[in-house]
């Protein structure tokens, strides 16, 4: 057992942490920098734990296998039934797809290793963070990966070195260099992973190893130390958004709240103190683990089964769905496996964690081999739920640094046709004009080649890393008058407009403060595009400028598959086209203002096929999703579109038909 004494201010911090980051996550407004709170549990737990192995080992009674019997005994039993619970509502709820990417995420996370799983999730083609009922258990795997080295470190380290402090600090030191430089260089890693979270637990270690007899305070200096602890939580938790580069130099705010609060109430009991040791504040930090178990799998099924947003009515409503879930979790769950009631031994906890981990490792894992259970749902909400797939043939002509100069290229059409191919070239959104293309080119007996790359606008300068730079190099070396004709731009380009382009680029782009810079890419968007244009022109080419289609603000497969679940009708699902005209409106002015300089320039817009006179930009067709996510076309949406490029087929079917080679025969 352990002899740490009991603090009722630690229980009210646990308290501030877990409603800011339940107001974020249910997006109650001022609470922006909410995600803050798991850094004020990693501070705490950091404290506690070190604190816990340090008296024991002063007291020559620690024990690494009761030290992890413990652990197993706090985290795992609540954990285990959340999971069991999300398995059962997501058999009811969840898409194929979805299905299968909760049994994968049950399966790394009783590993302790879905951090890693969500880090790499963290990319292009990404399911939205709100569909993802495990994605919070991310920090847990992080605690539980300490728990597992940390006791070993701290170990090895006080019984070697003399000055075993200073070496702490000195991995501590490391930890936040890394963050610091992952912010910048590898954000997703940076948040994720332990090497660049550990500084945060090892700062509430440190604390927790301090000597006793240094850093004496006064009741004055207590209150101020106290008050400017929480001055800083509360300045990190309502003045940081999701654009805060974080964690890195921006978590030093919370982590030095933390500290400053747990140190000034360790000498004094201060206002703050009081204030966080009050009764509420000391129920809610009691089950402030439950609660936060619970809280992301309501919002993340109530965003899914919902299909309007919710008003404040409701998010009241479901956050005081989620604390009451907490409580019965603390109170049937948790409080009987702590006081030793259910499983006291620490052979009996281990076995049942270990039969534990198997169970739920095999069931997440019998997802993965059967697809998500696709038999689970009506024939129309499968009909919908399969828009969100692409065939493997369409996500191998995405090319990256891996892919050879040989495989650059996709090709379609008569092979025989050794000039005056058409080349399209552009981002994921050209792969998603495939069908097209495929189609196109066998019915009017023309070439086409593609070469497309996710994330890469085919414009220069405009790549957000060296990846897509390099990949636009090589496209650029193939082109040539003598056996590329036409050249075909296709891209999501008001992605570079609305603060959403990563790496050193969207850096770049934005403003002191990390606000995005709207004027300064509209303009470096406008001069890059003009100057590939008059390039591919000075070189001999047509060019052809596709416009967006709609982006909706849902993910119609999703959406639609839902509402079939929910038996409700499809037909008249789809965003504004306003919406879609405001979105688009310099890009279609940047557009017309380049083909009317140019008459080798011309310009072809989706949209019309897709909105109607309704106003409406639709997403469904004929019991089929027009959509794959809320920005890529279907193979369905793609044929749906397909008239608009019938122009480009039938200059292509002309120059074929000359049969000279010659590129500007036709023009």
């Amino acid at each position: 057992m352990s002899t740490l004494a009991y603090r009722r201010d630690i229980d009210g911090l646990r308290a501030i942490a877990v409603i800011a980051v339940v107001l974020f996550h249910f997006g109650v407004p001022g609470f922006t920098g909410g995600f803050v709170g798991v850094d004020i549990f990693f501070v705490i737990s950091g404290y506690l734990i070190t604190s816990i192995i340090w008296n024991q080992r002063q007291a020559g009674r620690f024990s690494f296998v009761d030290f992890w019997a413990r652990r197993a005994r706090r985290i795992l039993p609540a954990l285990f039934v959340m999971i069991l619970a999300v398995l059962a509502v997501g058999w009811f709820l969840l898409a194929p797809k979805d299905y299968e990417e909760l049994g994968r995420s049950v399966r790394y996370q009783v590993m302790f290793v879905s951090n890693i799983l969500f880090m790499r999730q963290d990319g292009y083609f990404d399911v939205a963070s709100d569909l993802k009922p495990m994605l919070h258990t991310w920090s847990l795997a992080v605690e539980e990966q300490f728990y597992i080295v940390f006791p070993l470190l701290l170990t090895l380290l006080s019984s070697r070195l003399k000055h075993w402090r200073l070496a702490l600090f000195g991995v501590l030191l490391l930890s936040f260099g890394l963050s610091v430089w992952a912010v910048a260089h590898h954000p997703e890693k940076a948040f994720f992973l332990l090497p660049m979270r550990a500084w945060e637990l090892l700062a509430g270690a440190m604390l927790a190893v301090a000597p006793r007899s240094h850093w004496r305070l006064t009741t004055t200096g207590a209150q101020a130390v106290s008050l400017f602890g929480f001055g800083l939580i509360l300045l990190a938790v309502f003045a940081y958004d999701k654009s805060t580069p974080f964690p890195g130099v921006a978590a030093l705010l919370p982590t030095f709240g933390v500290i400053a609060l747990i140190w000034a109430n360790g000498h004094r009991q201060t206002l703050v103190g009081g204030l966080l040791a009050s009764r509420v504040l000391v129920g809610l930090g009691l089950i402030s683990y439950s609660w936060y178990l619970w809280h992301w799998p309501v919002f993340v099924f109530a965003s899914y089964a919902s299909v309007e947003e919710s008003g404040p009515v409701e998010v009241a409503g479901l956050i005081l769905l989620t604390l009451m879930l907490g409580y019965l979790s603390w109170r049937f769950v948790e409080t009987p496996f702590r006081e030793r009631r259910l499983l006291a031994g620490r052979r009996q906890i281990l076995v049942a964690a270990g039969f534990g981990v198997l169970v739920l490792g095999l069931a997440g894992q019998a997802l993965r081999w059967t697809d998500g259970l696709p038999s689970r749902l009506s024939d129309e909400a499968l009909q919908y739920a399969k828009g969100k797939e692409w065939r493997p043939e369409l996500m191998k002509c995405l090319a990256d640094d891996k892919t050879p100069d040989d495989k650059l290229f996709c090709r379609y059409g008569d092979p025989a046709i050794a000039s005056s191919k058409t080349l399209v070239w552009g981002d994921s959104h050209a792969t998603a004009l495939i069908p097209i293309f495929d189609d196109g080119a066998r019915e009017h007996g023309v070439s086409v080649m593609l070469a497309s790359s996710p994330g890469c606008l085919p414009v220069a300068g405009l790549e957000y890393d060296q990846t897509c730079a390099r990949f636009n190099r090589r496209v650029e070396q193939a082109l040539k008058p003598q056996s590329v004709g036409d050249v075909v731009l296709v891209a999501r380009w008001s992605l570079y407009l609305y603060g959403d382009v990563k790496g050193d680029l969207g850096h770049a782009l934005k403003k002191p403060g990390g606000r995005y810079d709207r004027t300064v890419a509209e303009q470096q968007l406008a001069d890059g595009l003009r100057a590939r244009v008059q390039q591919l022109r000075a070189g001999g080419h047509r060019v052809w400028l596709i416009k967006e289609v709609p982006l909706q603000p849902f993910s119609p497969p999703y959406r639609l598959s839902r509402l079939a679940m929910l038996h409700r009708p499809t037909a008249d699902v789809g965003m504004d086209v306003a919406v879609h005209l405001k979105r688009q409106a310099f890009i279609s002015q940047l557009f017309a203002q380049i083909a009317a300089s140019d008459s080798g320039v011309a310009v072809v817009d989706p949209a019309p096929r897709l909105c109607d006179s309704s106003g409406l930009c639709r997403v469904e067709l004929n019991g089929h999703s027009l959509y794959t996510d809320d920005n890529h076309l279907s193979e369905i949406g793609a044929h749906f579109v397909a008239p608009v490029l019938e122009p480009l087929f039938k200059r292509m079917q002309a120059q074929a038909a000359l049969g000279n080679g010659n590129v500007n025969a036709a023009k």
